[in-house]
C-alpha cells in the first residue's frame, strides 16, 4: 500500500514549490537539459543566463535534491508516487521542470502517464526538446487533453516554432525584450490568476525578458 512518505521517497523527495508558482513543481538539475546545455554557450540564447543555474539553485541542499529527483526516474515506482502525490496535494495545476527538461523519451512517457492517471489536474510542461517529443509522437505516443506542452524558442526575440508546434499537435512559448504577455511582472513575479500556460487555447505566451 502506498504512502506519503514512501511516494516522497521514491520521488526523490516530492515537489520542488517556486514561489512565482500557484502549484508544486517538479524539478530537475538544469545542468543535464541536452538542448538548453549547448545554448548556454550561445550568447542571446534564452538559456545563456539560465535562472535554474544561479541563485538558490546553487546552494548544496537544492542540488542535492535535483539529483535525487533525477535519479527517482529510474524507479518502477515512480509514476504510482507522483500520482499519489499530486492527489494528495488535490491542486487542479501542476508544473513540470521549473528547472532542467526532459532526458529521453522513457521520461516524458512517464510524464505522459502521470497526467493521464490524474485527469483533474491542468499539467503544463515546457520544453526544448522537440526531438524527444517528435520521436514519442512519431511512435504513436499521445499527448493527453489535460497536458499543455510548449515548445519554447531558443533565442530572446527568436522566432517561435510555431510550424512544428502545430505539426505535433502543442503549443510554444518565447522571451521577448517588448510586447510580453505574461503578466508576472506586474503582480510581484507570480503567476496569481492567471493560468495561460496551462491553457491550450493560448498558442503563444511570451515572457519578458529579464
Amino acid at each position: 500500500m502506498m504512502t506519503f512518505e514512501h511516494a516522497t521517497t521514491s520521488t526523490g523527495g516530492g515537489f520542488s514549490r517556486p514561489s512565482k508558482m500557484p502549484c508544486p513543481a517538479y524539478s530537475i538539475p538544469a545542468s543535464l537539459c541536452k538542448v538548453g546545455g549547448k545554448l548556454r554557450k550561445v550568447e542571446g540564447s534564452v538559456c545563456s543566463k539560465c535562472y535554474a543555474m544561479k541563485g538558490n539553485y546553487n546552494y548544496p541542499a537544492v542540488r542535492n535534491a535535483l539529483a535525487r529527483r533525477l535519479r527517482s526516474l529510474r524507479r518502477e515506482d515512480w509514476v504510482d508516487s507522483m500520482v499519489y502525490l499530486i492527489e494528495a496535494e488535490g491542486n487542479n495545476y501542476f508544473r513540470w521542470h521549473d528547472a532542467g527538461d526532459l532526458q529521453n523519451s522513457n521520461h516524458l512517457k512517464k510524464i505522459v502517464e502521470v497526467c493521464e492517471r490524474t485527469p483533474n489536474v491542468r499539467h503544463w510542461l515546457p520544453t526544448r526538446e522537440a526531438g524527444i517529443l517528435q520521436s514519442f509522437i512519431n511512435n504513436g505516443g499521445k499527448v493527453p487533453e489535460n497536458l499543455t506542452i510548449r515548445l519554447s524558442a531558443h533565442m530572446i526575440d527568436g522566432v517561435a516554432p510555431l510550424p512544428l508546434a502545430r505539426r505535433l499537435g502543442v503549443q510554444v512559448s518565447t522571451v521577448v525584450t517588448s510586447g510580453k504577455t505574461c503578466p508576472s511582472a506586474e503582480q510581484g513575479n507570480k503567476c496569481l490568476t492567471c493560468r495561460a500556460c496551462w491553457d491550450k487555447k493560448q498558442e503563444v505566451v511570451a515572457y519578458g525578458k529579464h
